[in-house]
């Protein structure tokens, strides 16, 4: 219920909330949910699934999406770890740990098979990252302003080294993923190719983040396999 899971029969190291971005994408929803459980589960984490949800016809706007889901995932649990999990992403390896690197902000999907299982570029952040939640205040969260553009994940990356922080990698032959491709008809840019930037993050990062958020919640459900957080 809700996306909540805890193994029945050992004490968990691990507490993750698994964070998704979502706007009107039920087939890429379905079939991470029908991945996603199972994996989990076989890593025997305690873990929530929470989907934040975006209503309007507006640009999408993924990086405030997870600033929210962080604010009210940690209403609910002190998590060990915050995953950040694009929608249309399913890991391959089961040794792939949903955990949090201890030090630094870990990013995950290091080799997807949409770029022959490695990076599109070296400063790329995007797909699955995994931070805890002193990480993510440290570095001020996610910018609130990239509506449509899909170039939050250069600017977390800066934000990462401008915060003292660097970014460590799982290994490729570990953070291997498949890209689902429904080709649907939706406004998400593609994020994968190297957009250039249009803010100086140098100058913007402590004032555009979780210090500034603002959003209405409009309601919070528990679902059979996950939590939605629908936010205006």
């Amino acid at each position: 219920s809700g996306g909540h899971y805890k193994p029945p029969h050992c004490f968990p190291r691990y507490k993750s909330a698994i964070l998704v971005a979502y706007r009107n994408q039920e087939k890429y929803l379905r079939h991470l949910l029908y991945y996603i459980h199972p994996f989990l589960q076989r890593q025997q984490l305690s873990y929530t699934i929470y989907l934040i949800q975006q209503v309007g016809n507006g640009s999408f706007n993924r990086a405030k999406l997870l600033n929210v889901g962080v604010r009210e995932a940690m209403k609910d649990e002190e998590w060990d770890c915050l995953v950040l999990h694009d929608i249309d992403l399913v890991p391959e390896n089961d040794y792939n740990l949903y955990i949090c690197d201890e030090y630094y902000p870990k990013h995950m999907a290091s080799a997807m098979d949409k770029f022959q299982y490695t990076l599109p570029y070296k400063s790329f952040f995007g797909g699955v990252s995994a931070l805890t939640p002193e990480h993510y205040m440290k570095m001020n969260g996610f910018p609130n302003t990239y509506w449509g553009d899909g170039g939050e994940n250069d600017d977390i990356a800066t934000r990462i080294h401008l915060a003292g922080m660097k970014i460590v990698r799982t290994s490729p032959h570990l953070g291997r993923y498949r890209v689902m491709d429904y080709n649907e008809e939706r406004e998400i840019p593609d994020p994968w190719r190297r957009p250039p930037s249009q803010h100086n993050t140098r100058k913007t990062w402590k004032a555009d983040g979780m210090n500034t958020l603002q959003f209405r919640l409009l309601s919070r459900t528990k679902h059979p396999l996950y939590t939605k957080i629908t936010v205006d």
